[in-house]
């Protein structure tokens, strides 16, 4: 296919879309779709997974705390209450004293009976490592705050409801005052200190969806085009039967044909009833969850952006409604949403490269949790550790992983309604 033919089918595509799209705006919108109902399914894998990351994020949090602290330590004391704050299902000082390659613990200096912790070496030089991540990485963090600022009404979002990301998003202690050319702190209508995006940057606004479309052949894409799939379509995999039921198939079919309205157009003149406004809220909990490190958050800090993200009261329904695209999670007394395309065989597909060196840090903590009775001395050399993670433990894990995927077909069944 030539550049002419492209720009052709490029152009022909975007009216056929704009089409329908107008279509669905005249016509009095109204569900006609019949949705099927289908059990939640339990994937040991990705609860796994979540299980694992919630003790790395706990740790990570320690970490950070204890830098932030002028005097360079935190005491038992100040740990007592922050055991939920972690989203630890034990005790913070429990926690904390299985991992003595990370924390080291003394007796204050004024009160001897009070435990006290701060960081070990590794733990420092892990901790600079990170900041260089950050630095090498700066351009990926303005696109990835940018476009979650692009997806809401007001193009601003409270701070209060960011922090919380700060993990999943993968952004910095001072994102909010790194890069003042293209954020802002303002105070919003409702009082709140809020982050605001100083100018819209048009060069972002193309959704996961519609980047995974172009990078594919143009000559497929016009084939797909001639056969009348005018509206980009959401990868989906199953938990094992779904798939094959014909109910299923026929709902995700009709779904599929819906025109696709990217998150980052504005789509309050769309019923809110309407399927049309399902399949916009589906894409954008995936385009939110392709923004996260991990392709997954806690439904919580959905629910928090509920109004910022134009979503209906009931959003977090669609959850179970499409299990074919996201996971929802029980594990460790919270629940967590899950992009299931972002998990491929127990694995995080493209991983970036702050996840590369939390791996780091979770082997870490993993040799203190290990050796812990031994002391910090067992600790090989730093260079070693990170030799041993990437080339003997990643193949035994990803064995771990893929036969705990293998047994989903006797998971346990449920519900889910908010």
């Amino acid at each position: 296919m030539n550049l002419l033919e492209k720009s052709l089918f490029s152009t022909l595509k975007s009216i056929a879309t704009q089409n329908i799209v107008s279509h669905y705006h005249n016509l009095q919108q109204h569900r006609t779709i019949v949705k099927v109902r289908l059990k939640w399914v339990k994937n040991r894998g990705l609860d796994h997974i979540i299980d694992v990351q919630t003790d790395l994020k706990a740790a990570c949090l320690l970490k950070d705390a204890i830098v932030r602290s002028p005097v360079g330590y935190l005491t038992a004391k100040s740990l007592a209450d922050s055991q939920k704050l972690l989203g630890l299902t034990v005790p913070t000082l429990r926690f904390i004293r299985r991992y003595p390659t990370l924390f080291e613990e003394f007796p204050h200096p004024k009160y001897q009976s009070l435990p006290c912790f701060k960081l070990t070496q590794i733990a420092k030089i892990l901790h600079d490592q990170e900041l260089k991540v950050f630095e090498d990485n700066q351009s990926d963090l303005v696109e990835r705050l940018s476009k979650v600022l692009m997806m809401t009404t007001n193009r601003m979002v409270a701070l209060q409801s960011l922090h919380p990301l700060k993990w999943d998003l993968g952004l910095p202690d001072d994102f909010d005052k790194r890069f003042p050319d293209h954020f802002r702190i303002v105070k919003g209508t409702n009082g709140l200190v809020c982050l605001k995006l100083v100018q819209w940057p048009e060069k972002y606004a193309a959704s996961e969806l519609q980047k995974m479309n172009d990078d594919s052949s143009p000559l497929a894409g016009y084939r797909e085009f001639k056969r009348g799939k005018a509206a980009l379509e959401f990868p989906m995999s199953f938990p094992r039967g779904y798939g094959a039921q014909k109910k299923v198939k026929a709902w995700m079919d009709e779904f599929q044909k819906l025109p696709y309205i990217s998150p980052y157009e504005d789509s309050r003149g769309i019923d809110p009833n309407s399927d049309l406004m399902e399949k916009r809220v589906v894409g954008v909990l995936h385009e939110f969850l392709s923004l996260t490190l991990y392709k997954k958050t806690k439904r919580n800090y959905l629910r928090s952006l509920r109004k910022e993200l134009y979503l209906p009261d009931r959003f977090t329904r669609i959850f179970t409604r499409y299990p074919g695209i996201f996971y929802l999670s029980l594990k460790c007394k919270t629940t967590t949403v899950a992009l299931r395309e972002g998990y491929r065989r127990g694995r995080l597909v493209n991983p970036h490269p702050l996840t590369c060196h939390r791996d780091k840090f979770h082997h870490v903590m993993r040799t203190g949790l290990i050796y812990r009775s031994k002391g910090v001395d067992i600790l090989p050399h730093l260079d070693n550790v990170l030799d041993e993670e990437e080339n003997e433990l990643t193949d035994e894990e990803e064995i771990e992983l893929t036969e705990e995927c293998d047994g989903t077909s006797d998971a346990e069944t449920g519900s889910d309604e908010d």
